[in-house]
C-alpha cells in the first residue's frame, strides 16, 4: 500500500492511462454517466491516489483555487469496486484536506458533491451551501468546508 501525490507533470504515460482509467470505470461505466472527463483542470491539479499491490484503489484531484471555483477544490473522489470497504475513501478525503491546509495554506475548501454522500462529506466538516440540482443526470449538492 502507497500513497502517491503528483502534479500532472509528474506523470508518466502509463500512470496518466491508469488514472483516466479508474475515473471513467467509476464516473462513466460504473455510474453509466455520459460527461466530460478531460475538462482540462487536470494539468493544473495535484493528484492524490493510493494504490495497493500496484493497482489504485482510491483517487481525488485537488484543484488550484481560481480554477474551476474561487476557492481550493477537491473533485473525482472515488475508491475502486475492488477495495470498498476498507476506509480508504475517508483516508484519502482526510489527506487531500490536510496537503490542502499544509502545503498550500488554504483553509477553505468548495466541492460539488453527489447528494447521496452529503453526510460522508459532512463527517469532515462540510457543509450544504447549495439546492440540490442535476449534474448529468445525478442530484448534486455544492458544500463548503472552513478551518475554524
Amino acid at each position: 500500500m502507497h500513497w502517491y501525490i503528483k502534479s500532472f507533470q509528474e506523470f508518466s504515460a502509463e500512470e496518466l492511462y491508469q488514472i483516466i482509467k479508474v475515473r471513467v470505470d467509476v464516473f462513466v461505466v460504473e455510474q453509466a454517466c455520459a460527461y466530460d472527463e478531460l475538462d482540462n483542470y487536470d494539468q493544473s491539479s495535484i493528484h492524490y491516489y493510493l494504490k495497493v499491490d500496484n493497482e489504485i484503489a482510491a483517487y481525488v484531484r485537488i484543484v488550484p483555487k481560481g480554477s474551476k471555483y474561487p476557492e481550493v477544490s477537491i473533485g473525482r473522489v472515488l475508491v475502486t469496486e475492488k477495495f470498498r470497504g476498507h476506509g480508504f475513501a475517508k483516508q484519502i478525503m482526510q489527506h487531500a484536506i490536510d496537503y490542502i491546509v499544509d502545503e498550500w495554506n488554504e483553509y477553505k475548501i468548495k466541492i460539488q458533491a453527489q447528494e447521496y454522500l452529503k453526510k460522508f462529506y459532512a463527517s469532515f466538516g462540510f457543509k450544504q451551501i447549495s439546492e440540490s440540482y442535476l449534474e448529468d443526470d445525478i442530484p448534486h449538492i455544492d458544500m463548503i468546508w472552513e478551518k475554524k
